[in-house]
């Protein structure tokens, strides 16, 4: 970037002042509607002029001031879920929050920090829904400042505004769980550059001082040296703009956690029935007085008192509503977001790609997450439900649109998907609109002639500020006695004492792996300590402690007894939100699922009826992906091969089956291994041979076989161990030399 461009953002201000303003007027306007018009231009500029700061040169996290101390009850050890639920029982709260996603988890802390007794009931695990389902940023949104310019629209403006203030102050809060992230905008066009320059200019304008790191330009060849997986093709430059990234389940539930540690009574798995009301001493309508809850684990029922009601559900917010009032319209419009997971490979470690422009005009992100890369989303008008699935087309969608922007040197597979989740928006609109790509993602505060507060819409990112509003409106309404808000600067849990170097002292005082160590820091924060005391001695050298679930990943099977202090009920908890496995690669999530409901098990005292496997794999099968995944490769999928392949893979074959069986069994494969001295495990070996064995019936038939490899060769299947196995073990046959065999992210 030319130093006068970059030292003069005073000028990038003064030339959108100029482009904003409005062209003559056509002969014959009315008057009234002319001086409407430019009354509304005024007064958006001058808001603008009013509220851009300039973006600091010099790149800085934003600070946020830390509120007063507040006495925490449940500093040391957090109470039990049936100590929870006693409380819930026993207790008359002044305010009750239904939900426990990001917003409902908001509520429930900024109520307990006002001094106000709170209680916060979810009908299943804590972000089990929308808030563990995102692009995992957090952000001011870049279209919508784009719109807010573009239609001179000072409500979406003010939605930015907010959410990078939001923005700086969650990084603050937990800098454990959330950091910087550059995202580069590729540019295939010369006129682009200037236009796009001057849109993330002001983005970094709008932020003011809370701006994380100054935008820059970037010729094709730094472009390059940074992304080297970008197309080249027709690349002009790059510009590349930062905002921020973090572990969404871990987030919300850290939030949740702290609120529970300042003490709100707070009880996962716990639904609501219906609601209860009193009658108004002044002869109005019931007023709203509790909710009747059942634990969703026991069955049990019972009666949870409150002064104020909060709706905070999320996509469910009108099946409360109408808990309230059988005859309320719906004011949620749900909107489905499909990601996908592929392998670290596809995006460099530290740097996010943003594709403004899709084939239908949405917005795909490309981003570097947990050593995986994600890639989203879609935006689709959906119906409200507990379990979406993603659909196949949408996870095309974003293997086309991740292909038009990388190098044709990169093969997209379809393979290459390691998980895929679809979540819900809660989309706030009219009725009667259809187009969800054009709401803005605003929020609304309602309280019901009965009294119940709902608070529908937002983002992520704003969950803070929504929370604030929301019980600024339910003191208001219900008279209660509460301090002011003091959540801006409040440290949510693990993030007090956290710094980036803490994880060496783990591996110094503990002789945990360095990786695992990393893993635990930035998930756990300083309680990343309460994890490494409970790991288990190893036995080897090294690590002396601390024994992986699965071997790819830093996940440790201390981390599932301390999921348990943490409310975990179940392996899906454990699998999708307390580790994030679920969500990286579904299959690796299976294999950890026997060892995850052997340790839980063991720790809750299950029955073994309550060890099942069942509902955590229907879990993978369905919402993760693994359904989508398994079906690239069935009994009716096509052998798309030519004769010289097909003569090829037979001879493969035939090296395993000796006796020309037409099939081959775990006995056959460890004959030949043993024959060049590799050695798997039995177990081990029936899984691998159980990924192909389409019919079930314990054996590879031929057919079977060639199926997997025509997959292969369309990119359907990239990680199939058996087909790595078997042609390593060929091309050993060959030369007699020995191999080893791992698990293989690349096809053969």
């Amino acid at each position: 970037m030319p130093s006068a461009a970059a030292s003069c953002p005073h000028a990038v201000h003064r030339r959108f002042l100029s482009a904003c303003r409005p062209p003559p007027l056509p002969v014959g306007m009315p008057s009234t509607a002319a001086s409407c018009r430019h009354v509304v231009h005024r007064r958006f500029l001058s808001a603008f002029s009013l509220r851009v700061s300039l973006c600091p040169l010099q790149a800085r996290l934003a600070h946020v001031a830390a509120e007063a101390e507040l006495s925490v009850p449940f500093a040391d050890e957090l109470p039990s879920r049936r100590a929870q639920l006693e409380a819930l029982r026993s207790s008359e709260f002044d305010v009750l929050v239904v939900g426990g996603g990001a917003t409902g988890a908001g509520c429930a802390l900024d109520a307990v920090t006002r001094n106000l007794k709170t209680a916060l009931v979810e009908r299943n695990d804590f972000s089990s829904g929308t808030s563990s389902r995102s692009t995992k940023l957090i952000h001011g949104g870049v279209r919508y400042l784009q719109k807010a310019i573009m239609q001179l629209d000072y409500e979406q403006y003010m939605m930015v505004k907010e959410a990078l203030h939001e923005r700086a102050n969650l990084l603050e809060i937990a800098p454990h769980l959330s950091a910087p992230l550059p995202i580069m905008l590729p540019v295939y066009k010369w006129w682009q550059l200037p236009y796009f320059w001057a849109g993330i200019k002001m983005y970094d304008l709008v932020a003011g001082v809370q701006c994380l790191k100054s935008s820059y330009v970037l010729s094709k060849s730094k472009a390059l040296e940074l992304f080297p997986m970008l197309k080249k093709d027709k690349l002009v430059g790059a510009i590349v703009y930062y905002d921020g990234q973090h572990n969404d389940a871990r987030m919300n539930l850290a939030i949740a956690l702290t609120a529970a540690r300042y003490g709100a009574a707070t009880a996962n798995y716990t639904e609501v029935v219906h609601l209860l009301k009193t009658g108004d001493p002044n002869g109005g309508p019931d007023r709203v007085c509790g909710a009747r809850c059942r634990d969703v684990i026991t069955g049990e029922e019972f009666d949870v008192k409150a002064k104020c009601v909060i709706n905070a559900t999320g996509p469910f917010t009108d099946s409360l509503r109408r808990m309230d009032d059988q005859q309320t319209e719906n004011i949620c419009q749900p909107s489905a977001g499909v990601h996908i997971v592929i392998p670290g490979y596809y995006s460099p470690d530290n740097m996010g790609l943003l594709d403004p422009a899709t084939s239908d005009g949405r917005v795909i992100f490309f981003l570097p997450w947990e050593n995986m890369t994600i890639a989203g989303t879609t935006d689709t008008p959906t119906q409200v439900t507990a379990h979406p699935i993603p659909g196949e087309d949408d996870i095309n969608f974003i293997l086309t649109e991740v292909r038009n922007y990388l190098s044709p040197d990169v093969e997209v597979r379809r393979g290459d998907v390691l998980a895929a989740w679809s979540g819900i928006r809660p989309l706030v609109t009219d009725p009667s609109s259809k187009d969800t790509q054009s709401i803005c993602r605003n929020h609304v505060v309602s309280i019901s002639g009965s009294g119940l507060v709902t608070i529908a819409g937002g983002k992520w990112t704003t969950y803070r500020s929504m929370a604030e509003e929301t019980l600024d409106a339910a003191v208001r309404a219900h008279g209660l006695r509460a301090e002011p808000c003091r959540t801006v600067g409040l440290v949510l849990e693990g993030g007090k004492g956290w710094s980036p170097t803490l994880y060496i002292r783990l591996v110094q005082d503990y002789g945990l792996e360095k990786e695992v160590a990393q893993h635990l820091a930035s998930t756990y924060g300083v309680r990343a300590f309460d994890v490494a005391k409970m790991a288990q001695v190893t036995g080897q050298r090294w690590p002396i402690v601390g024994k992986r679930l699965v071997s790819e990943f830093p996940y440790i099977e201390s981390e599932v007894i301390y999921a348990i202090k943490e409310y975990a009920c179940t392996a899906i908890d454990v699998l999708a939100r307390r580790t994030r496995l679920g969500f990286l690669n579904v299959q690796a999530a299976d294999e950890a699922l026997p060892r995850i409901v052997a340790i839980m098990g063991q720790e809750l005292g299950w029955s073994q009826e309550r060890r099942t496997l069942e509902s955590a794999r229907k879990f993978l099968y369905h919402e993760m992906g693994y359904r989508s995944r398994s079906e690239q490769l069935t009994r009716t999928s096509e052998i798309n091969l030519d004769n010289q392949e097909v003569v090829r893979y037979k001879k493969r074959f035939h090296k395993f089956d000796k006796e020309s069986k037409g099939f081959i069994t775990t006995v056959d494969v460890q004959r030949v291994l043993e024959s060049i001295n590799v050695h798997i495990d039995e177990n081990a070996l029936h899984e691998i041979l159980n990924e192909v064995d389409l019919n079930k019936n314990g054996q590879v038939e031929i057919d079977e076989f060639l199926q997997l490899m025509s997959a292969v060769k369309k990119g359907q299947v990239s990680d199939s161990r058996l087909a790595i196995l078997m042609k390593t073990a060929e091309e050993t046959l060959d030369e007699r030399g020995p191999v080893t065999v791992d698990r293989s992210g690349g096809g053969v």
